[in-house]
C-alpha cells in the first residue's frame, strides 16, 4: 500500500515539474523570436536599355604564330634567345654548324660546273654552237641534259645553297619566344619545330556558341574576355570570324581579336567570354528580385506597406537582371533585398 503511494506521489511531482519548464520554454520562445517587421529594399520598375549576354567559355589563340624549324639536320652550334625573350623582326635565332653545309655546298657547285662541261660537249657532238643555244631544238636539249646530268646536278646544287642559306634562324615578325628546348651541340628534333614565335600583342580568342545562339552573334560584336587565371583583369574585342559549320555537338567556332592585352593573355590560355548585345527597352528586374516558389518564379511587391506575392514570366537574361514577360507593369515597387523569407501581405519597412 504504501508503494502505491509513493508511486502516485512521484507521478504528481513529475507532472508539476514538467508543466513548470513548457511554460519556461514558451516565455524563452517568446524572446527569442519577436514579431519584427521584415526590412526590404524596393525599386520603381521602368522601361530600361537591356544587353543581352552571352557567357562562353574559350582559349586565347595568337593571331601572328610562327614555328621555325632547320631544314638541315645538323649540331645548333649557337643559339641567341631564350624563352620569353621579346624579338623583333629579323633578329638571330640560332645557327647550325656550318661547315657540313659549307663543304656539300661546294661539292654540289663543282659537280654542277662538271655537268655543265659535259653538257657543252654533247651538243659540240651533235653539232650544236655553244654561242646559241637558243637554236637548239627542246628535244635534243632535253637528250643532251639527261646525258650530262646537267638537271640532277643543278637540283642538288639548289638544295645545298637552301640548306646553308637557312642554316641561321631568324626572328619573322615582332613577338617573343616559346617552346625552345633544344640545347647547343646538340640536334635539333626533326619532327618538332626548334622554337615558336608568337606575337602577343593583339591575340584573338576562340570560342563555341550553341547553334540557337547564332542569330545573336554578328561579326563586329564586342566581346569581354576574362583569364580564369587573373580575377581582376578584363579587356575587350571584337567578333573578326564566325565558321558556317555547325558541328556534331550543336555548336558554331567563333573568333575574336582583342585589343590591347598589356601582354597578359598567354597563347593557350583558358578564358570567360562575355558578349553583349543590345535589345531595346524592356522591364528590367535584378535577380535578387526573383525567387523560387513550388517551382514557379515570383516577385514581391510593394503596396500599403505590405508584400504582394505576384507570378511572374521570364524572357532573356543577363548577368544582373532578367527582362519580365508577363506579370508585372511599369511603375511596380518590386523588392530586391530581404526577399527570401517574405510570405503574401506580410507588414515590411524600406530600409532608407
Amino acid at each position: 500500500m504504501k508503494k502505491t503511494w509513493f508511486y502516485y506521489l512521484f507521478c504528481v511531482l513529475l507532472l508539476s515539474c514538467s508543466s513548470k519548464k513548457e511554460e519556461q520554454a514558451e516565455e524563452n520562445v517568446s524572446t527569442v523570436l519577436p514579431d519584427e517587421v521584415n526590412e526590404v529594399r524596393a525599386m520603381r520598375l521602368e522601361y530600361t536599355g537591356f544587353q543581352h549576354e552571352l557567357i562562353a567559355n574559350g582559349t586565347v589563340s595568337a593571331q601572328n604564330k610562327a614555328d621555325l624549324k632547320f631544314p638541315a639536320s645538323e649540331n645548333v652550334s649557337a643559339i641567341y634567345v631564350k624563352n620569353g625573350d621579346k624579338v623583333r623582326k629579323g633578329q638571330k635565332i640560332a645557327q647550325l654548324e656550318p661547315f657540313k653545309l659549307q663543304n656539300t655546298l661546294a661539292q654540289a657547285k663543282d659537280n654542277l660546273a662538271r655537268a655543265r662541261l659535259e653538257l657543252q660537249d654533247v651538243l659540240i657532238g651533235q653539232g650544236y654552237s655553244l654561242n646559241d643555244t637558243a637554236s637548239v631544238p627542246a628535244e635534243a636539249m632535253q637528250l643532251a641534259k639527261v646525258k650530262s646530268n646537267y638537271d640532277q646536278s643543278l637540283i642538288q646544287y639548289g638544295l645545298a645553297e637552301y640548306n646553308y642559306n637557312h642554316s641561321v634562324l631568324y626572328a619573322p615578325f615582332d613577338g617573343v619566344v616559346a617552346n625552345l628546348f633544344t640545347k647547343v651541340y646538340n640536334l635539333p628534333d626533326a619532327g618538332q619545330a626548334f622554337c615558336t614565335i608568337i606575337d602577343p600583342a593583339h591575340p584573338g580568342v576562340d570560342f563555341k556558341i550553341l547553334e540557337s545562339e547564332l542569330p545573336l552573334v554578328h561579326i563586329g560584336d564586342k566581346v569581354e574576355v576574362s583569364p580564369f587565371s587573373i580575377n581582376d583583369y578584363t579587356c575587350e574585342g571584337r567578333i573578326i570570324e564566325i565558321n558556317p559549320v555547325v558541328d556534331k555537338n550543336g555548336m558554331v567556332q567563333v573568333k575574336a581579336l582583342t585589343g590591347n592585352s598589356q601582354n597578359r593573355l598567354y597563347d593557350g590560355m583558358n578564358v570567360k567570354i562575355r558578349l553583349q548585345r543590345s535589345v531595346g527597352k524592356q522591364l528590367v528586374i535584378p535577380k535578387e528580385a526573383l525567387v523560387l516558389r513550388t517551382n514557379k518564379k515570383v516577385v514581391f511587391t510593394l503596396k500599403d506597406g505590405k508584400a504582394q506575392w505576384v507570378y511572374v514570366q521570364t524572357g532573356l537574361e543577363n548577368s544582373t537582371g532578367y527582362v519580365v514577360t508577363e506579370g508585372l507593369a511599369e511603375g511596380d515597387s518590386v523588392i530586391y533585398e530581404g526577399n527570401i523569407n517574405l510570405a503574401h501581405e506580410a507588414p515590411v519597412r524600406v530600409k532608407n
